[in-house]
């Protein structure tokens, strides 16, 4: 679904991706370890289409298509999302009005009719039930004045309506607690099957208890140092980054 060739990524001069190389495949949940200032945001950024970071090497795919050519708002509609780790607050722009734009614009993409009010309201009340998300939230300008916890809720309720192709939670578990943390887990779990891929960054296992990864790669110094299943987050869990930090 998604491959990742040499990606070589520079910010103000600086180089921060050194030759990334990464095959995710649908129906896989791919995670990526590693300590801070390592690449893993600017990896997710790059993926999404975020301005501010020069590709001076490599390439990137999407189901067939040149990703880096794309602009960020074709990419989702293509089927990219990304979870950020500190999702931005929109004043004025309620949380409903949000989503059923988002919606309609992905509609529109694939040819199909736009959803209407009623139909709208009625696919959101079943989302919001099953994710245990109170219904006033989506009344509320998107993001202005939630909680760390209800940010995230609102950015899982995103991906369940959206139901994009490809996935990227980049620290999507920084600083839940467990309630927070399940449900962000469920949602993702939910959405899992053979047409849909998934890339979890995060620095701790703990995740990785509740959304279980095919795959785990360790990335240090801007580059994947180590690749596995699931026990290599138990190891870094056990022993940190350290043997990596100096192979790097």
């Amino acid at each position: 679904m998604i491959e990742i060739k040499n990606l070589h990524v520079s910010v103000q001069g600086k180089e921060i991706l050194k030759g990334i190389s990464l095959s995710i495949n649908a129906g896989e949940v791919h995670a990526i370890m590693g300590p801070n200032g390592t690449g893993k945001s600017t990896l997710s950024n790059v993926i999404a289409g975020r301005e501010g970071y020069e590709i001076t090497q490599g390439s990137v795919t999407f189901a067939g298509q040149d990703l880096l050519a794309m602009e960020p708002d074709a990419r989702a509609r293509a089927g990219v999302f990304l979870a950020f780790q500190y999702p931005v607050e929109i004043p004025g722009v309620s949380t409903s009005a949000f989503l059923k734009t988002a919606i309609n614009a992905k509609r529109r993409a694939e040819g199909l009719k736009e959803i209407d009010a009623m139909e709208f309201l009625k696919l959101v009340k079943a989302k919001t039930k099953a994710l245990g998300i109170a219904d006033d939230m989506i009344k509320r300008p998107l993001n202005v004045g939630f909680s760390g916890g209800e940010k995230k809720r609102a950015e899982v309720l995103q991906m369940t309506l959206l139901e994009p192709k490809f996935a990227v939670l980049d620290e999507t578990d920084s600083g839940l607690d467990i309630d927070a943390l399940k449900v962000v887990s469920d949602g993702v779990n939910a959405l899992r099957g053979p047409e849909r891929a998934f890339l979890v960054i995060t620095h701790y296992q703990r995740l990785l208890n509740y959304i279980v990864p095919d795959h785990v790669h360790v990335m240090t110094g801007g580059r994947i140092v180590a690749s596995g299943g699931r026990e290599l987050a138990l190891e870094l869990e056990a022993n940190g980054y350290a043997k990596y930090m100096a192979a790097a």
